[in-house]
């Protein structure tokens, strides 16, 4: 749906700091931004942080990094500015008060004494009794004297509105087209703290920045209705509405940080995602693929290209399932594209985190880890697999751990192997410099030759079994790098080491 007027477009994402920064973040982050920028438009980021029980001083730095990680940035928030600052309702509180007194003093709103006590007493008789459940009005149209001669008062009052039996309750919605929502009770709008709810903030805070539409989750559809009706009262133009598909578990629940882990956006980060990965996973989750001129499927694209062709009509309304196999396929995809020396620098801090390198490498630890990086650069979908893969090179000889499954998978005649390797190894000249395609005669071609001369050819053993052994006492791991690339990178002296070793071991 191509949307043209002739003001820009302004869309925003509204987190709540309360925890790390849920997936869903970043999933309304990119198709707000994905239409925002084709339409020429701006994208504002507004921290929603009036739930002060659940608040956390950190979070809100974590939703900077991890939308900055993502590569989802904004036009105006917090920490950039912005023409409609400040973007953090905590520090807007004087702009909603006029609003809640209009509500007041033209009967859309009232205040409510009720204890939360009392509450809860109400809303279990109502569902014991199959009621359906909602404030009972008790204080409307009550003077606070006289309702603090009824139970369950308390001192500090809230403001609800008071929602009409004619309140409309059907809207339009970019997505889903005309939606019916359950009709709303009489909400709170004004907690007793001052603070106001997200029914009104986000209200007031949409008109005041000039939003223009509101993409949000599914699960804030039957909000709506209260939405309009406060805009209606207000004499505000309500923005264009479009509500996205819940992200799912495998189970079809709703993913949530509690249950899943992969809820969490630092957990993407953790494990080992590239970003770009993740981006693209997020738009295919509502969003067709491109096709290409054969029709097939084209899955694998950038944000510019996703935000070319953006139509709000073709995102599908029904909640995708999260596949994180999905995830992980398309990750190895984004790594074996990389660059051999980006990818190096993106295992780096994954490598200094598990202790395989220093904080501070050298010169020659880098080198390396470029030729290792070219080594394993197909046989990884995490970056956090890495570890693994690269901590034999960078570990003393006589400290290199076997793995049990290495071990135990060495035939009777792994020794003579070894002892095979060891003497025709031995022979191959080292002199010259350089790793991978160096002057120096010790190198992959050259130590593949050899062996498989001695050991394929002279011991008349199958190529398949022929090296496991050699791979166990190099890496340590029944599965390795390239074995002779792993030889050539780690030099004749460490080589002749681990292959004696292991050797010495199985006498």
């Amino acid at each position: 749906m191509s949307e043209t007027s002739s003001a820009p477009v302004r869309l925003r994402v509204a987190p709540s700091p309360t925890g790390d920064p849920h997936v869903g973040t970043a999933y309304m982050s990119l198709f707000n931004l994905a239409f925002a920028r084709q339409q020429g438009g701006r994208f504002v980021l507004r921290i929603e942080d009036t739930d002060r029980a659940r608040f956390r001083a950190d979070s809100e730095q974590q939703v900077f990094d991890t939308l900055h990680w993502l590569g989802l940035t904004w036009d105006e928030g917090p920490d950039v500015g912005g023409p409609y600052a400040p973007y953090r309702q905590s520090e807007r509180l004087d702009t909603y008060q006029p609003y809640v007194q209009r509500l007041l003093e033209e009967g859309h709103a009232y205040q409510c004494w009720c204890s939360t006590e009392r509450l809860a007493e109400m809303r279990d008789k109502q569902q014991k009794l199959k009621l359906p459940t909602g404030y009972d009005r008790l204080c409307l149209g009550k003077t606070r004297e006289q309702r603090a001669e009824l139970p369950g008062f308390n001192e500090t009052p809230v403001v609800r509105m008071l929602v009409p039996d004619d309140v409309e309750l059907h809207f339009d919605d970019l997505i889903r087209g005309r939606v019916s929502a359950p009709r709303p009770d009489d909400q709170v709008i004004l907690k007793a703290d001052g603070f106001p709810t997200y029914h009104l903030a986000v209200v007031v805070d949409d008109h005041e920045m000039g939003i223009t539409h509101v993409v949000r989750g599914e699960e804030w559809i039957s909000s709506t209705p209260k939405h309009i009706l406060l805009y209606r009262w207000l004499g505000l133009e309500a923005p264009k509405f479009a509500h996205m598909p819940l992200l799912r578990n495998n189970d079809k629940s709703k993913i949530s940080k509690r249950k899943n882990p992969a809820a969490r956006l630092t957990w993407f980060q953790e494990q080992g995602y590239l970003p770009e990965a993740l981006v693209n996973f997020l738009a295919l989750l509502a969003y067709p693929p491109k096709q290409d001129a054969e029709g097939n499927d084209v899955e694998v694209f950038s944000f510019a290209d996703f935000a070319k062709d953006f139509d709000w009509t073709k995102v599908n309304p029904v909640g995708p399932i999260f596949d994180l196999k999905k995830l992980e396929w398309l990750n190895g995809v984004y790594i074996r594209e990389l660059e051999v020396g980006d990818l190096a620098s993106r295992l780096l801090p994954f490598l200094q985190r598990d202790g395989v390198l220093s904080g501070n490498p050298s010169l020659g630890e880098l080198a390396r880890l470029k030729s290792i990086t070219e080594l394993i650069q197909t046989r990884m979908a995490l970056l956090s697999e890495a570890t693994a893969l690269v901590a034999p090179f960078y570990v003393a000889d006589d400290a290199l751990e076997i793995a049990d499954d290495a071990r135990g998978q060495l035939k009777d005649g792994a020794q003579e192997v070894l002892a095979t390797a060891l003497r025709v190894l031995g022979g191959i000249d080292d002199t010259g410099t350089g790793v991978l395609g160096s002057e120096s005669g010790w190198n992959a071609p050259a130590i593949e030759a050899a062996l498989r001369e001695a050991i394929v050819e002279g011991l008349g053993i199958k190529p398949k079994l022929a090296f496991g052994p050699l791979r166990t006492a190099v890496s340590g791991q029944r599965i390795s790098p390239p074995l002779f690339e792993s030889m050539e990178i780690l030099g004749k002296t460490s080589t002749l080491a681990r292959l004696q070793r292991l050797h010495d071991e199985l006498v």
